[in-house]
């Protein structure tokens, strides 16, 4: 082949700093209010759950934050990620389009996840934490953390979405192989857990509720703190070495994306992507079409509300400005498990106002449609999540190819699907139906 199809960077072009968008925004985003006294919340207020050093990251203006050396160390594992043109799939879809795509599933946990796993199990080992509670919904986020804790020496409590639990039982194996505890929230292991329990015993869950589980643990034990996988703003500043690494790599290939694409649940994934393209868009006046796309059956950006929320359904966490059905939404049992939240990161909502970037949402039989043309052009089976951005991409294709124009799409491969697969079985098998 003429062209290369990979593109690789050296180790040292692992990133030195982490990209922090908020002070570039080009208005300052609301702040995060205290669920009683509804005044902006102190920064001392989250010492209860997180430890200061993160704290300091969440409420940051520093536009560029450094990469300790032992995590960096630990990056090197897997990092940089590589970035493939998708050349067999853009032939499946007879498209002129250009697809490239940051293959974030080379992690030794298949996913993004580990960028701020390695991350917050660091900056709490050096506080002195001793052990760390957790939810996860399809387990791409409780298996990241076991692996962190087990590197840091860290004790590991998850509460894993019931619906996914039951789901995904090698996802919750995984966790148990680097030595976490798992529970199926809701649970019996927390007052709020049995109190749903009570009221409804087949309960399915929601990451909102297994995040008040976690929240009430984390409380209640003693050198616990809360670690949480998306949504806050030090968790989408850990997942910038995507979009970091992303530049550079397009630069290899001699192209430029006009559109850059990601899926949407917390917003880790996308963010990670999409910020540092967005300094870009803001600072050098890019004309980037950035979209966000999310599950029609959970359409938090598409159909959501922007207003202060609770980030959890037992209204422990604080009010945070964000597009939300309401934290008492319960979403459908979807297969992509890591999408199901009535909420979404403030930065990317903040994002979705101020014009910097689109949503859609798909249904998850066309998601699954295009996860598989995928599978079948590329090799390499998407998670369901990431799969969301693939349904997108199509469409981008197939106008391209409309249109007879040369495009240039980039998404990010969050993870691969290979614990997913009876998901997949159920769509081949004619048994998935549409929330």
């Amino acid at each position: 082949m003429s062209q290369p199809i990979r593109f690789t960077l050296p180790q040292q072009d692992i990133p030195t700093h982490w990209y922090n968008l908020l002070p570039d925004f080009p208005e300052p985003m609301p702040p995060p209010l205290h669920p009683g006294t509804k005044e902006p919340i102190p920064a001392e207020a989250l010492l209860a759950i997180f430890p200061e050093n993160l704290v300091q990251q969440e409420m940051s203006q520093q536009g560029l934050i450094e990469i300790p050396e032992e995590v960096r160390d630990i990056y090197a594992l897997w990092r940089p990620t590589p970035l493939l043109r998708a050349v067999r799939f853009e032939k499946a879809l007879q498209t002129p389009a250009h697809i490239y795509y940051k293959y974030e599933g080379a992690s030794p946990a298949g996913s993004h996840k580990p960028n701020t796993a390695v991350a917050q199990a660091y900056f709490n080992k050096v506080a002195g934490t001793k052990r760390l509670a957790t939810e996860t919904g399809a387990g791409q986020w409780g298996s990241s953390l076991a692996l962190a804790c087990r590197l840091f020496g860290l004790e590991c409590n998850v509460y894993m979405v019931k619906v996914s639990y039951q789901q995904k039982p090698y996802r919750r194996m995984l966790m148990h192989t680097w030595g976490a505890t798992v529970h199926a929230s809701p649970s019996d292991q927390t007052e709020y857990g049995r109190k749903l329990l009570a009221e409804d015993p087949h309960c399915p869950g929601s990451l909102g509720i297994a995040i008040s589980e976690a929240i009430e643990d984390t409380v209640t034990h003693p050198d616990t703190k809360y670690s949480l996988g998306s949504v806050l703003n030090h968790v989408c500043l850990h997942q910038s070495v995507i979009g970091q690494e992303s530049i550079k790599q397009m630069e290899l290939a001699g192209e430029e994306p006009d559109t850059i694409i990601g899926c949407c649940g917390g917003g880790s994934n996308f963010a990670g992507l999409a910020f540092p393209f967005m300094e870009k868009k803001i600072k050098e006046r890019k004309n980037y079409r950035i979209v966000g796309v999310e599950p029609f059956a959970c359409p938090t950006l598409t159909q959501g509300e922007l207003r202060y929320d609770f980030g959890d359904t037992a209204e422990m966490t604080p009010l945070l400005m964000m597009y939300t059905l309401g934290h008492k939404f319960m979403p459908p049992s979807i297969h992509a498990g890591g999408l199901r939240y009535h909420g979404i990161s403030p930065m990317v909502s903040h994002a979705l106002k101020l014009g910097l970037m689109e949503a859609e949402s798909h249904h998850q039989t066309k998601v699954f449609e295009a996860g598989t043309l995928f599978a079948r052009s590329e090799g390499i089976v998407p998670a369901p999540e990431s799969a969301h951005a693939i349904a997108s991409v199509v469409d981008e294709a197939v106008k391209a190819r409309e249109a007879g124009e040369k495009r240039v799409i980039l998404f990010n491969l969050s993870g691969h699907g290979l614990l997913d697969l009876s998901a997949y079985e159920t769509y081949l098998s004619g048994k998935m139906q549409d929330a």
